[in-house]
């Protein structure tokens, strides 16, 4: 079993900072590294500060285990956890993802920006 896909690919518009993610579930910054330890919703990207998914903690904070294995499995367009995004005003994000994976590779292994890339 592969290590859960948060915040992968990563996009700064999905990603919270701990304090900001603890406000928003009420809770406080060390329950929200707990969580991210163990309910796989932030990580450190990096090496640097937690961030966490805005679509991750909602999904926790809603209860819904399914749609967190779905986002942990790297989902992102299926519709239980593309309903996420579109809730919390993330639905750039998805269009983003989906025409960058569009795009063939080039010989470096990033995507090639061609004109229906751009």
């Amino acid at each position: 079993m592969r290590a859960p896909q948060v915040l992968i690919p990563f996009d700064k518009r999905e990603a919270i900072p701990l304090v900001s993610a603890a406000k928003l579930a009420g809770r406080s910054e060390a329950t929200l590294r707990t969580w991210c330890n163990s309910h796989f919703i932030g990580r450190r990207v990096a090496g640097g500060p937690w961030c966490v998914s805005r679509v991750a903690l909602a999904m926790l904070l809603d209860g819904d285990a399914a749609a967190l294995r779905a986002y942990h499995s790297g989902d992102r367009h299926g519709p239980t956890v593309s309903a996420y995004y579109q809730r919390l005003g993330l639905s750039p994000v998805l269009r983003d993802w989906k025409r960058v994976s569009a795009c063939a590779p080039n010989a470096g292994g990033w995507p090639d920006f061609g004109p229906n890339c751009g």
